[in-house]
């Protein structure tokens, strides 16, 4: 039987001993720095052999050292066969400089998170404010509504009340007799 290098070998809990800041420490100490949410994007990909545990901040991951310097040595190897690592390092300067700073890791999970749920918060006041304008202007409508069937019930009982006061002027329609029957009664 050959070993098929695709394939990972099973791994124990107790492998997946970094954190995301440890393995952002690992890429920066070989040369090829990586952001945090780089490396959660890795992680969220399968790029990197990791465990996911819910917080009540968010996801943490827990990365296998094993995986990573296997990742950092594809990532060597592209750059050396290619010559295009040269181009991403002057743009991860800066993205280096913001790895530098320690946060904890429960933080840089939440400040991702909490970026989407500022989106999804302001998502969500501006649905609110269409609905609470909607339902103002469905009650606007409904009094309306209801004043224009007010004055339509006025209208009918004045329609009404005229129409009693001009019968007896204009005589019942069985008491009119019409010009064309009167010619031939004399």
């Amino acid at each position: 039987m050959t070993d098929d290098p695709s394939r990972q070998a099973a791994t124990s809990p107790d492998q997946y001993t970094l954190t995301i800041e440890d393995a952002a420490f690992r890429y920066e100490h070989a040369g090829h720095p990586r952001t945090i949410r780089t490396i959660q994007r890795y992680c969220a990909k399968g790029h990197l052999d990791c465990l996911r545990q819910e917080t009540s901040f968010g996801d943490k991951y827990m990365i296998t050292p094993e995986s990573v310097a296997r990742h950092i040595a594809q990532i060597a190897e592209l750059a050396s066969t290619t010559g295009r690592d040269l181009s991403r390092r002057a743009a991860t300067a800066v993205a280096a400089q913001i790895v530098v700073e320690p946060l904890p890791s429960v933080a840089t999970t939440s400040l991702d998170l909490s970026r989407q749920d500022a989106a999804d918060n302001r998502y969500v006041e501006r649905l609110e404010g269409e609905v609470e304008f909607l339902r103002g202007q469905i009650s606007t409508k409904d009094e309306q509504i209801g004043e224009l069937t007010q004055r339509s019930r006025e209208t009918n009982v004045l329609i009404a009340g005229l129409q009693k006061m001009l019968t007896p002027l204009l005589g019942r329609p069985a008491d009119r007799i019409e010009p064309h029957e009167m010619t031939q009664s004399t």
